[in-house]
């Protein structure tokens, strides 16, 4: 422990010091200042797990004193006893106003003192013990949610890589489609929570092509207007998968799910929603996935040129795609190349 003696009278530093030296063990630091200015910038930068302040003393009295250092440590951390004459009553009240924890008054009285200054001391080791254990418990939260979060990650990975074992696309793809995503919901000024939880629920964005049959997912060629119909059906498969979770990645991933295929103007599907009754992340996504899907090779069509697929987002802004999100994904056009550049088809 380390404890703050300030009075401008030496005898009295003296006194007050040989006192607290009786209570404590001989490890404690006891720091005296006869001045006042001193003692508060030693207190600045070493927080006193007790002070002693006397009231009467020149260029700050102890009123002062102690408001100034509550400024810097609250009441119910650092303990301040407030030293004063016996008949300055207004002045022990007003020190108790100020910030004090408790007085003494002079001539001081040993059989007071000591009590008073065990019950101080034992009071911040209390509090002392109990930051500890916040801090123990605060770390013990952090762990187990980092915990949470990667196994809720590995699952969302998981589910992932099986629809992508029954489609046609590739892992790079829903990589390259959720950094997109990411990308774009920064850009917009989503709070980096919300990012990093786009970034793990978009590759769910497909899961419910699970449902779909492999004679139509697999099919190498254009869908007839049955075909599509019974295609279009993943949208809501996937939202039936991953509904009822708990966890709000998940139900940001069925959120997307269920959203990802809507348009900005309601020609989209499964219910056929326009505007901003479309929820963000399911424009985000639309963007980031058409995007993608468009520059990369499928057995029924060939990868679209950069150009020609930038074109086609910029012609949809308004009517498929939501001109923010598209905005925002071009204002970051140098980011996108390199997503693109990192996350290549094997």
């Amino acid at each position: 422990m380390a404890i703050a003696i300030v009075d401008d009278t030496p005898l009295n530093l003296t006194l007050i010091q040989a006192l607290v030296r009786k209570l404590t063990p001989p490890e404690t630091e006891i720091v005296t200042f006869s001045q006042p200015l001193e003692g508060l910038q030693w207190c600045a930068s070493n927080e006193p797990d007790l002070l002693i302040v006397d009231y009467m003393m020149p260029d700050i009295n102890g009123i002062d004193f102690i408001r100034t250092l509550r400024k810097l440590y609250p009441a119910d951390s650092v303990p301040i006893l407030m030293v004063t004459a016996a008949h300055e009553k207004e002045v022990r009240y007003e020190c108790l106003r100020a910030g004090a924890n408790d007085f003494l008054t002079k001539p001081i009285d040993r059989n007071e003192f000591d009590p008073r200054v065990r019950t101080m001391l034992s009071l911040r080791e209390s509090h002392k013990r109990l930051c500890r254990w916040n801090d123990d418990l605060r770390e013990a939260v952090i762990r187990k949610t980092a915990e949470i979060i990667a196994r809720e990650q590995e699952t969302v990975m998981r589910l992932a890589r099986a629809a992508e074992f029954r489609d046609l696309e590739t892992g790079a793809h829903i990589l390259r489609m959720a950094h997109y995503s990411q990308l774009i919901a920064r850009r917009l000024g989503l709070d980096d929570e919300l990012c990093e939880r786009i970034l793990i629920a978009a590759p769910m964005h497909d899961i419910g092509k699970v449902g779909t049959p492999d004679h139509i997912l697999l099919k190498p060629a254009r869908l007839d207007d049955d075909e599509l119909e019974i295609m279009r059906r993943h949208a809501r498969i996937g939202h039936d998968i991953l509904t009822g979770s708990d966890s709000p990645m998940i139900q940001m991933a069925a959120e997307i799910a269920l959203s990802h295929h809507e348009k900005y103007d309601g020609s989209g599907y499964p219910d056929g929603l326009a505007g901003d009754a479309i929820p963000l992340v399911g424009r985000i996504v639309a963007v980031a996935d058409v995007f993608d899907a468009l520059t990369s090779p499928r057995p029924y069509k060939a990868a679209w040129e950069l150009e020609r697929a930038a074109a086609f987002l910029r012609e949809g802004k308004g009517a498929h795609f939501d001109p923010a999100c598209v905005d925002a994904f071009f204002d970051q056009w140098d980011a996108v190349l390199e997503i693109r550049q990192r996350f290549q088809d094997e």
